[in-house]
């Protein structure tokens, strides 16, 4: 079973960049297709990124195209998240999570997901 840690969250400008990354634990990281999601305060958790286990599938949400890239690196059991040109719609919690099979934008699909980290973008 793999478990997820986040991390990389933190305070920022709008405009601003960061780069969060999720560290996973067991040596069965490369079957698991890997997504990013968030949720705001007093909103419902949204997706915004997947990625497939060789990394050569990856889809976003619009709200975040052009402007967030996922990456993940199967030698260090870790996905990553680079978030550019950041605004204040982009403040959330933000959670990995992983899943067997291929990639999907329905959190209900993903079956181990980390503990968060915050990010929170100010004007």
């Amino acid at each position: 079973q793999v478990q997820l840690v986040e991390s990389g969250g933190g305070l920022v400008q709008a405009w601003g960049s960061l780069r969060l990354s999720c560290a996973a634990s067991g040596r069965t990281f490369s079957d698991y297709c890997m997504g990013w999601f968030r949720q705001a305060p007093g909103k419902e958790r949204e997706f915004v990124a997947t990625i497939s286990w060789s990394g050569s599938s990856k889809y976003y949400a619009d709200s975040v195209k052009g402007r967030f890239t996922i990456s993940r690196d199967n030698s260090m059991n870790t996905v990553y998240l680079r978030m550019n040109i950041l605004n204040l719609d982009d403040t959330a919690i933000y959670y990995c999570a992983a899943r067997r099979g291929g990639t999907s934008t329905r959190d209900e699909l993903y079956d181990i997901w980390g503990q968060g980290t915050q990010v929170t973008v100010s004007s």
